[in-house]
């Protein structure tokens, strides 16, 4: 049954769309819309004096370290330009302010409450609840099955079972693509498409880089996000879009995968030979015959990694995230995908309480007509509580086993950081001191430099053939050799004896290098001759001291967080939060994975723009559209109702919010349908009146795979992990391969919902 429509608090007066607020309200929507659409950051300049007063506060409240000084790299602004001042030393700071699907919504919502347009009724709407929509429980429940779904993909199951479809599939490439296709369906629509792209666009990446006859990915990671967002489909609880869709319309969780599971397994059936015969019919993209490299016994014998354990991998990560490692990278991309990590634990306890939470909500949400409404979250709730705490329980009994590698993890990243800082240093060394030899050479007068502590003869510090860096008498510092060499021969024991063994460094390691990996990060500092424990030519340039020392400073700014300490060792609140934090990814990787990657992102913007299309209905736009949905289906029908909803969910989805705005705006504008036939005493054809409500169903799952990332955010963060894995897909292209995708999806799933409709509903009234 439907909610009772003399309930809805719907006003169809459409002259107040005159009035000043509608009108400002309509254009604050469209310009968010459009921010969200093509993100971007703003400058914000801030007087250099109220900055620094507020970091010199902070830091004396001790929640942040004392700012530098910039003074001391003026001379590097000013030296040898017109003596303009850069943001280091100038008078105000430039701050870039995002404005993209988190900040654009909240502060239209903001600027409408600031001048008046909205007021106590729309935030109400958009945050507890109008109109049988409840953004609360609609997130409440989100969230916490994505905890569960999540974490099961963190323990490993989704690329453990993608390798096993991988081995059953042998070289054929079209078996595998048929197989990897119908993997990604079944699972996403148990589990929804969000840890579809989590784990399946990295082994899909990893995949097609190990393989030596797919030249490009194309065809592989496109098939994969489009039928992950095909299955979400079938499950309310797949995706935000259904909750919002289902609450709207008090539809029961069995009633909509019983109206929607034809229409879209139909779809992924006649969408692959499309893909594999027209869409993607080239050898170079889906081989008849797949050749992949082979892996190393060592490698297979070698005790996979968990990836959820910070520095697990040591050095491979840096390395595997550096383009110009070819063939290392692609070594380290065939283990990734060939000897995956799987917590059986885990993976088994996350499936039944997956399996057994699908199974409740099933069940209340099926008999909740003689029962009565629950917020479906009141299921999800608990059971999300449950896997957290076998998370927890799992990480605190194996904190120690997980300490060590990642401590293990740390030491070899700062090895391999400094090994690459020393060669950045001697390579400069080198070239400056060639430089100077010619200059000798071609009779030209010598540079004279003052003695200083700090300035030596030129030729006080060399380096001997291997590569060592010698004392002033040439003779190297045998007692340090002897200790790097114990500290090696300690590392590599330790490393030996995991449980959970993190691949060892690829990179070759001298003496010298083992003594700077040993040294903090932080610790880099030019004293005494001595940048960062490399010994530098004292006799060099102010100028080319001065590269090296900015050099020695970008290293300090690596991605990798090792330390985060103040240079003076006060704790501070910022501090102390790392701490935490890296500690807890130590102690709970898998609990603090999937906090991480919890879409929590989506919470304000969803808040945001239920807000905004609350406005809209207040202010009389929603029932504008109203009217004019109305006419056209008075027009054309039933197929007019299905092609013409689908159309719009379809388009809406790149320019109105992604897919969930769209689910929102949609769904109040079926409300106020409804209630404009309620008053005219006409009611809807119960046919014409689901297929409405079912072609917006697909619109808005198929939508996400359309025209923008944007329309979904499945769409940003399938393009986000793609980037991190060096495939870059523009915007053109992302459209370019999804319409024909698209519009077959949108033809086929249309067509058999049309006539789904004609066989399952009358033309009777709509019970309302």
């Amino acid at each position: 049954m439907a909610e009772n429509l003399n309930d809805i608090k719907l006003e169809l007066d459409t002259s107040i769309i005159q009035t000043w607020k509608s009108i400002v309200t309509l254009i604050v929507f469209v310009l968010t819309n459009i921010v969200v659409l093509f993100p971007f950051h703003i400058p914000l300049y801030i007087p250099r004096w109220l900055s620094n007063g507020v970091l010199d506060g902070l830091a004396a409240l001790r929640v942040i370290g004392p700012r530098q000084d910039p003074s001391q790299h003026a001379s590097d602004s000013i030296n040898g330009r017109t003596g303009e001042q850069n943001s280091e030393t100038g008078y105000f700071v430039r701050l870039m302010f995002p404005l993209n699907f988190v900040t654009a919504p909240l502060i239209a919502d903001l600027f409408l409450l600031a001048i008046v347009a909205i007021g106590r009724d729309e935030v109400y709407g958009g945050t507890i609840g109008s109109n049988h929509i409840s953004p609360i429980d609609i997130m409440a429940f989100f969230i916490t099955l994505a905890y569960i779904a999540i974490s099961i993909d963190a323990s490993g199951l989704i690329r453990y079972l993608a390798f096993k479809v991988l081995q059953k599939a042998g070289k054929f490439g079209h078996r595998l693509f048929f197989y990897l296709y119908a993997f990604f369906f079944c699972l996403g629509t148990l589990i929804g498409n969000d840890p579809i792209i989590l784990s399946g666009t990295a082994f899909l990446a990893y995949m097609t880089r190990v393989s030596s006859n797919i030249i490009h990915p194309r065809a592989w990671i496109f098939a994969q996000f489009s039928v992950a967002n095909i299955a979400s489909a079938i499950l309310v609880s797949s995706n935000p879009t259904n909750l919002v869709l289902a609450g709207a319309f008090n539809i029961r969780f069995v009633d909509y995968t019983v109206n929607m599971i034809v229409p879209v397994v139909v779809t992924a059936i006649v969408l692959f030979p499309f893909l594999l015969y027209f869409i993607f019919a080239d050898e170079s993209l889906i081989p008849l015959s797949i050749q992949m490299h082979e892996l190393s016994e060592e490698a297979k014998a070698r005790k996979p990694v968990n990836p959820n354990i910070p520095h697990a991998r040591g050095n491979a990560e840096e390395e595997e995230n550096d383009p110009e490692n070819g063939e290392q990278s692609q070594q380290l991309s065939l283990e990734e995908i060939m000897n995956p990590f799987l917590d059986k634990g885990g993976a088994w306890f996350g499936g039944v309480i997956m399996i057994a939470t699908l199974a409740t909500l099933l069940a209340i949400n099926a008999a909740s007509q003689n029962t009565g409404e629950h917020p479906v979250f009141y299921v999800t709730l608990p059971a999300a509580f449950v896997m957290f705490c076998w998370d927890i329980s799992f990480g605190w009994l194996h904190r120690e086993e997980t300490r060590k590698i990642a401590r293990d993890g740390r030491r070899e990243v700062e090895r391999a950081r400094a090994e690459r800082l020393a060669r950045q240093l001697e390579e400069m060394e080198r070239a400056a001191l060639s430089e100077h030899q010619q200059s000798e050479l071609q009779g030209g007068p010598a540079v004279a430099h003052p003695h200083t502590p700090q300035a030596e003869p030129a030729d006080a510090t060399s380096q001997n053939k291997s590569g060592m860096t010698t004392s002033v008498d040439g003779r190297p510092d045998s007692g340090d050799e002897d200790t790097i060499a114990a500290d090696t021969n300690t590392a590599e024991t330790s490393n030996d004896g995991r449980s959970q063994e993190a691949r060892p460094s690829t990179s070759a390691r001298s003496t010298l290098y083992e003594k700077q990996g040993s040294t903090r990060t932080d610790s880099f500092k030019p004293l005494e001759g001595v940048v960062s424990g490399v010994t530098l030519n004292t006799g060099l340039g102010e100028r080319t001291r001065a590269s090296i020392e900015r050099v020695m400073d970008a290293e300090k700014q690596a991605h990798y967080d090792v330390t985060i300490h103040p240079e003076q060792g006060k704790a501070t609140l910022v501090s102390l939060l790392a701490d935490g934090y890296k500690w807890s990814q130590e102690t709970f990787p898998t609990a603090t994975a999937v906090l991480n990657h919890l879409p929590f992102a989506l919470v304000p913007f969803a808040f945001s723009m239920f807000v905004l299309v609350q406005a809209l209905v207040t202010k009389g736009w929603v029932p504008v559209f109203a009217y004019g949905w109305d006419h056209w289906v008075n027009k054309t029908g039933t197929f007019g109702s299905v092609g013409g909803m689908a159309f719009l969910s379809v388009i809406l989805c790149n320019f109105a919010g992604t897919n969930i705005g769209t689910t929102i705006l949609l769904s109040r504008v079926i409300q106020a349908w409804q209630k404009i036939h309620e008053e005219n005493g006409t009611p809807i054809s119960s046919r014409n009146f689901w297929a409405t409500v079912y072609s917006m169903a697909l619109g808005v799952n198929y939508g996400a795979f359309s025209a923008a990332f944007s329309a979904s955010l499945a769409g940003l963060l399938w393009r986000d992990i793609l980037a991190r894995k060096h495939i870059h897909i523009r915007r053109l292209d992302f459209f370019r391969v999804n319409l024909p995708i698209i519009s077959i999806a949108m033809v086929v799933g249309c067509l058999v919902l049309v006539g789904e409709v004609y066989l399952t509903r009358s033309e009777n009234p709509y019970d309302a």
